[in-house]
């Protein structure tokens, strides 16, 4: 992967720096669709002197040289996929997760003449929402939360709340 990264940006004529292949390599090696803040806090750890708009800036180029696709799971933040084969994805409507799975029958999805209509089609991108096997179990982030808000209350002490973050 490695490889087709460092060909796309020396196709490009872009300068290829330590900053750009530690966020290349920080997407790549993630499958859980990071957001930029979870990007910018691992390669944080790696290049001290990285800064978020330099991040945001590495993100932008990726994508626009087809290396990074974002995903926008509706509610949530933008997340990096370096997977660029045909995909599709699985989005928990609960605790955000996105998950990658292939099924040949939707990359060879009829395009409908309304779709055609409307311009010229050049990817198919199927997006299933519903909780993930983690949620639907009970042990996701929000039973997680519940949990410790019902053992709080049973101690008897005043009211909290548990927060969760959509990321």
């Amino acid at each position: 992967m490695m490889e087709r990264f460092e060909a796309a940006v020396h196709r490009a004529g872009v300068k290829l720096t330590p900053q750009r292949i530690a966020i290349y390599r920080e997407v790549a090696r993630r499958d859980d669709h990071p957001d930029i803040e979870a990007i910018f806090r691992n390669v944080r750890r790696e290049q001290p002197s990285v800064s978020l708009d330099t991040v945001y800036r590495a993100l932008a180029l990726f994508s626009g040289l087809g290396l990074v696709t974002m995903v926008r799971p509706r509610g949530y933040n933008v997340r990096f996929d370096a997977n660029t084969n045909p995909h599709h994805h699985f989005v928990c409507t609960r605790c955000g997760a996105t998950l990658d799975f292939e099924y040949r029958d939707f990359d060879a999805l009829r395009i409908p003449e309304s779709a055609s209509a409307l311009g010229r089609v050049d990817s198919r991108h199927v997006e299933l929402r519903g909780l993930c096997a983690r949620c639907a179990s009970g042990s996701g982030p929000a039973a997680t939360a519940k949990a410790a808000n019902n053992a709080h209350h049973q101690r008897g002490t005043s009211s909290h709340r548990a927060h969760i973050t959509k990321k």
